[in-house]
């Protein structure tokens, strides 16, 4: 019952913020000026709703429709005169995972441009990077923006007097994803934003911190002011960030892929060429594709750069699929708003004859962050035969929605993301539902190359260590 209390206080603290009731220094800021009526607010809502009801094919498919309603109403009756953009997405997000599904999302748009303008006020954010684990615990990986810090590892217990997992919470009540345990990936990766967005950004945080060896440290500690992270990551500027690869002590290739998108696919398709060129000039046989991080991108990607290679039979990306028609991407005599069921009838024809195709053993390293376009292409590689998978699985649906769309909601600006075509793994089945390895190891979140002495390990006990 405490645990229950100590929830719905949470929730309904930044509901107080919604309504101005906070103090002065848990408002955003700078970006946040603009106050919007209740009115405003409702048509915005309305507008959140039509644009689901015209894009996604089937919310139900990861939404429970009594629960839905339910969060809708719940918002409806939060909404209160004089909020801000800030003060509603904390009220409207809370419909995030009640979709459960990470392609369905209310978010505060531009958080490159609103963190540029936090630091140009002299604003900051949440001092470290951090693991969420599914009890909501929260424990430092590095400083904001990947720098080593003294406290990784360390388990953070309170934040400005408020039990970590009250905070953690409150922002995992705002978080999409298709499970909890995706829900608390994705918080992990964007704790700094969530937390901003929710209790606002004060200069320094009293941090109690408990290390590994079980003692107690308590800390104020200024605001960072550096780059997260995850922002560095979706600028897709840095290539070598997003791609790499490198030969294991054990001759083993591993080629790391965080992500399928990048804005000059020539480069990316030249990279894994010269992987691929290299891995046949040693003579390796054995390759690992780590996609952990990867939150997908675009198909062609991953066909081209990579089963280009891999392939050795004909396959497809899909099976079963049901598509809404909307506005400029109708065919034939489509008409807007109608339901397409159907199957994928195209299979790609492996190539060959192509002179760098890689015939040894492949594994797919999948984990928390696997989203997207990378379980289908994990699907691709297990369905297919073309590789095993093996990491952390049970978080991300192996049915995988698609094609999102992005409305902004004409008031307030916020934005919804919704998808407007659900996919069937290549082989059709439902079962598992979620993406699951072949061969499930744990993986240690502060120490990511552990991983590979445990794949090592466990196929060393089955006799197939080479």
């Amino acid at each position: 019952m405490r645990l229950a209390l100590a929830a719905t206080a949470m929730l309904v603290l930044p509901l107080m913020a919604a309504c101005g009731l906070l103090p002065a220094h848990e408002a955003v800021g700078p970006a946040d000026s603009a106050r919007l009526s209740a009115t405003q607010l409702r048509e915005d809502l309305r507008s959140l709703r039509d644009a689901i009801a015209k894009t996604h094919p089937d919310i139900h498919f990861s939404a429970d429709a009594a629960e839905l309603e339910s969060a809708f109403a719940r918002v409806d009756d939060g909404i209160c005169d004089t909020m801000t953009q800030d003060e509603a997405w904390r009220l409207f997000a809370l419909l995030n995972p009640v979709f459960q599904d990470a392609h369905v999302s209310v978010i505060s748009p531009q958080p490159q441009r609103q963190v540029a303008a936090l630091h140009r006020a002299a604003g900051g954010l949440f001092p470290f990077e951090v693991h969420v684990d599914e009890r909501g615990d929260v424990y430092v990986l590095s400083k904001l923006g990947g720098q080593r810090s003294e406290y990784a590892s360390s388990r953070i217990e309170r934040i400005n007097g408020i039990p970590v997992r009250d905070v953690s919470s409150a922002l995992l009540a705002r978080t999409n994803g298709d499970t909890p345990a995706f829900r608390s990936a994705n918080l992990s990766r964007r704790w700094w934003w969530f937390y901003w967005k929710v209790f606002g950004a004060p200069p320094a945080f009293d941090l109690a911190l408990r290390s590994t060896a079980g003692s107690l440290t308590v800390r104020n500690m200024a605001a960072s002011k550096e780059t997260p992270a995850w922002l560095k990551d979706d600028a897709e500027t840095d290539f070598d960030r997003a791609f790499s690869f490198e030969h294991l002590p054990d001759g083993v290739g591993l080629l790391t892929l965080n992500t399928f998108s990048w804005p000059e696919k020539k480069r990316f398709y030249d990279f894994t060429h010269k992987v691929f060129a290299q891995l046949r000039s040693t003579g390796t046989t054995v390759l690992v594709i780590d996609i952990r991080n990867n939150g997908g991108g675009d198909d062609d990607m991953w066909k081209e750069g990579l089963l280009r290679y891999l392939a050795r039979r004909p396959y497809r990306h899909g099976s079963g699929f049901l598509l809404k028609v909307i506005e400029g991407r109708q065919r034939g005599d489509q008409k807007v708003g109608e339901l397409v069921q159907g199957q994928i009838e195209t299979w790609s024809q492996p190539r060959l004859d192509e002179p760098l195709r890689f015939d040894g053993k492949v594994y797919v390293l999948v984990g928390r962050h696997t989203y997207s376009s990378a379980v289908l292409f994990a699907n691709v590689m297990q369905d297919h035969g073309f590789g095993a998978l093996m990491g952390v699985g049970g978080h991300a649906r192996a049915r995988q929605s698609g094609g999102t769309q992005v409305h902004t909601l004409p008031h307030s600006g916020l934005r919804i993301v919704v998808p407007r075509f659900i996919l069937d793994r290549p082989s059709g089945a439902r079962t598992p539902a979620l993406l699951s390895p072949d061969i499930p190891l744990e993986d240690d979140p502060f120490d990511p190359r552990r991983v590979f002495g445990a794949w090592r390990a466990k196929l060393a006990a089955a006799g197939e260590m080479e």
